[in-house]
């Protein structure tokens, strides 16, 4: 799959039309109803929503969830019981650090865990590989990020798991030699020379020779009805200054960052008209964004399992994975690490706040930082063992006389 200079996606020929035998899916796959309504893949007539009841997203927590998505730091503070003044924010957050330490500062332990072990790296993009900023569209990652990815793969495993589009953050990270998860890994890219060996009857596995890699999609189903919804957000949130909605393949997000915060109510009440017909579809919150998705049991930490499964890594004990991310959907991946005890978590955040993860990061510039110290001692590790196999060689060399 060669990647042209314009850093452009390349276009993967999805598999023809599935009916549920194809797909086989466990009912733990899809606990919802099947009766849910049906939805056109033509023509639609996009009917423009009443304003329902303010009360509903109040009495849902709808409105609790965006506000707590970004609090304020004081708010935070007083949430984690931490009894400090507004004014000594990095006191605040030095005393969180003492829960979650920094990686960097914790690197030595880190490594020591991983002698001996197989590393993979798991990376989220926005807030993590590029900063957070008003326009999605212009989240960036910087070249020496890139550099640094690009480094870490040519040691380790490494896949980018995102809540945006596969198409999307591939081409925002413009590297062939890694894995891809769009959609919070309901839509996974692996390289082709990986052989599967994930035994999923749940899900659909496809392979687009021609780009030579796999797909693994577990809600192909769902594609009309997401694209359905997703242009039903956009005609009824369209006067909502500051909002916008993204399709990202297999879910679609409405982002408030821009949104008046006096207008929230309202683009929550928008929104759950919208769902209020789509049982078959659940909202989820980011960073200030409204994520609607499959009512399906997959989100960043069954990601990190079939990526695993896929390497034939997963139930091994001298493997080591590190997942660095900074949003609430992460979380699910920091669980499965931390649950199972299998690897280590890497918040990132420059506040304090609750997580599962082990370790902390203050921003996309430590993250850096740290991907470059696994690339260091990797090359240290590399000549280490180039330096102890030339010895052995000598070594064997004299004592079978074969330099006399």
């Amino acid at each position: 799959m060669d990647l042209k200079s314009t850093n452009a996606s390349p276009v993967l020929t999805d598999p023809a039309p599935i009916n549920k035998s194809r797909l086989g899916v466990r009912s733990t796959l899809m606990p919802y109803s099947q009766s849910g309504p049906s939805f056109t893949t033509g023509m639609l007539t996009i009917p423009r929503k009443k304003p329902g009841k303010i009360d509903d997203v109040w009495s849902n927590g709808w409105l609790d969830a965006m506000i707590s998505s970004s609090p304020p730091r004081k708010k935070i503070l007083k949430d984690l019981n931490l009894d400090v003044a507004s004014d000594d924010n990095d006191l605040a957050y030095l005393s969180w650090m003492l829960r979650y330490p920094s990686a960097i500062n914790s690197f030595e332990q880190i490594i020591n865990h991983a002698r001996n072990k197989k590393i993979v790296m798991f990376l989220d993009y926005d807030g993590t590989l590029s900063p957070i900023v008003d326009d999605p569209d212009c989240a960036f990652m910087c070249n020496e990020m890139r550099s640094a990815v690009r480094n870490v793969a040519k040691y380790i495993p490494t896949a980018v798991i995102s809540g945006r589009s596969r198409d999307k953050v591939y081409e925002l990270v413009g590297l062939t030699e890694l894995y891809y998860a769009g959609s919070h890994g309901m839509d996974i890219m692996c390289p082709l020379r990986h052989t599967l060996s994930a035994d999923c009857s749940n899900c659909v596995r496809s392979s687009d020779r021609k780009s030579k890699v796999n797909l693994f999609q577990p809600a192909r189903e769902f594609l009309p009805m997401i694209d359905e919804v997703f242009r039903i957000l956009v005609e009824n949130t369209k006067d909502i200054k500051g909002a916008k909605v993204e399709n990202h393949k297999f879910c679609a997000s409405v982002h408030y960052r821009n949104v008046d915060e006096k207008n929230w109510p309202t683009i929550a009440q928008r929104v759950h008209d919208v769902l209020k017909d789509y049982p078959r579809l659940r909202l989820t919150h980011g960073r200030k964004v409204l994520e609607v998705r499959p009512t399906i049991d997959w989100n960043k930490g069954k990601a990190v399992e079939f990526v695993l499964e896929s390497l034939g890594l997963c139930n091994s004990d001298d493997v080591l994975p590190i997942y660095i991310g900074d949003d609430k959907t992460d979380e699910d991946a920091f669980k499965v690490l931390r649950e199972k005890n299998r690897g280590y978590g890497i918040l990132v955040s420059s506040v304090p706040k609750e997580t599962k993860a082990f370790f902390s990061l203050r921003d996309p510039s430590e993250v850096r930082q740290f991907l470059e110290s696994i690339v260091r001692w990797n090359k240290q590790n590399a000549r280490q063992s180039n330096n102890k196999r030339g010895t052995e060689l000598l070594i064997h060399g004299f004592t079978s006389g074969s330099y006399f």
